[in-house]
């Protein structure tokens, strides 16, 4: 009776190994998962687009008589002083000696004196403003020693001491383009009345108006030019702009003085930077993909300092990261691991080799961080990329 009973209980014991055995084979084997531990950390939410420098203030030099134009020996990336010689005019003795060049060359001085008036008033309006906003500055400097003011009060007229300075300055360029002008069209006019030999010809000097360096050489060779043909073209590229084509519904949110990184510019490191003025008109642009939108033109001024930008020029390349909202030590989580779960956000936390759905809230998404106001904390593990494999219960082994 002993031995059927302890036979039973063999065969009893030899079924159960076999069941689990069964069910371990059955058993699915752990998913391999990429894992990211969750910390603290600062997020930035960026818009993020690609951009061009410009030098902001250019001078295109005209040709001020109608004549032959002997050949530029400049060459591209010449610097010039204010008041060189770019270039020599052989104006046609008959042609000054006409009234109709002589009436065009005598309207031509009256609209540049005009040009060089109105400027000389915007030079003096930039000066009143830069000084309201430096005495401004001043002044809630003072008040923000005794906690009076805002201290984002305080940045935004710091921010317009800048802009007023950099306005003073472009007044005072376009004040000494005008004069160069008025200089140019008085020597013309000077030179039809100066003629008195109809055979011979009336070299005239084309001069530099302003210091630089030659961005292009627009006529290289000789030949003949009419009054007004562009020639060369003249910036400083220590003061250099980067332009930058954003969604329309992205510039809502750029305001002038937004914090800018400037990336991928082919030095080392970013560049500072920050917005000066967001256009107020859209245009349609169509994208890689064929799809029209709407974009906006933001202008950002390079803030860094030109030594540590050699070599960027005229036309280059850039990466812009254009700062919107940032959170500092927040509980970050990376956005791959983010998932749509209906209206809200969801993660899958590996708990002990098992993988958990769980809700959380995000109150700010960057391009690689998400700032996390509920749902998670420090040292928890979340899954990187989830996909259609993992689900709530699935069991995960990290990589």
């Amino acid at each position: 009776m002993r031995t059927r009973s302890f036979r039973w209980l063999l065969w009893a014991l030899a079924l159960g190994a076999v069941a689990a055995l069964v069910l371990l084979s059955l058993r699915r084997a752990p998913i391999p998962v990429e894992l990211a531990t969750i910390g603290r950390a600062t997020v930035q939410q960026t818009v993020d687009e690609d951009g061009r420098t410009r030098v902001r203030e250019r001078y295109v030099v005209a040709a001020p008589l109608a004549g032959t134009l002997q050949r530029v020996a400049l060459q591209e990336g010449d610097r010039v002083a204010a008041g060189q010689v770019l270039t020599v005019l052989a104006a046609n003795p008959a042609m000054l000696l006409d009234p109709r060049t002589r009436s065009e060359l005598e309207q031509r001085l009256a609209a540049a004196q005009a040009t060089q008036l109105r400027m000389t008033a915007m030079v003096a309006r930039a000066e009143a403003q830069a000084q309201q906003a430096q005495a401004d500055l001043e002044r809630s400097q003072k008040l923000a020693a005794g906690n009076i003011v805002s201290r984002s009060q305080l940045e935004h007229e710091q921010l317009a001491v800048t802009v007023n300075a950099r306005l003073l300055e472009v007044a005072r360029f376009e004040q000494r383009a005008a004069a160069y002008e008025v200089q140019q069209a008085r020597a013309a006019l000077a030179a039809s009345r100066a003629v008195t030999e109809p055979s011979r010809s009336e070299l005239f000097d084309v001069r530099a108006p302003v210091a630089g360096v030659v961005l292009r050489i627009l006529q290289k060779s000789e030949a003949p030019v009419a009054i007004g043909a562009p020639l060369l073209e003249i910036g400083d590229l220590a003061d250099l702009e980067v332009v930058v084509d954003v969604l329309s519904s992205d510039a809502v949110g750029i305001h002038p003085g937004t914090p800018v990184q400037i990336e991928h510019w082919g030095g080392a490191g970013a560049l500072a930077a920050r917005v000066r003025r967001v256009e107020p008109a859209a245009f349609t642009k169509i994208s890689a993909l064929g799809v029209e939108e709407q974009r906006v033109n933001v202008v950002i001024d390079i803030t860094a300092p030109a030594a540590e930008r050699a070599g960027l020029g005229d036309g280059f390349r850039v990466d812009a990261r254009i700062l919107l909202r940032s959170a500092a030590d927040a509980v970050a989580v990376p956005t791959s691991a983010l998932f749509r779960d209906g209206e809200g956000w969801a993660v899958f936390v590996d708990a002990q080799g098992v993988a958990r759905k769980r809700s959380v809230q995000v109150t700010l998404r960057g391009a690689d961080l998400a700032a996390i106001g509920a749902g998670l904390k420090p040292g928890e593990r979340v899954i990187l990329f989830p996909g259609d494999a993992i689900a709530d219960g699935t069991r995960v082994r990290g990589l």
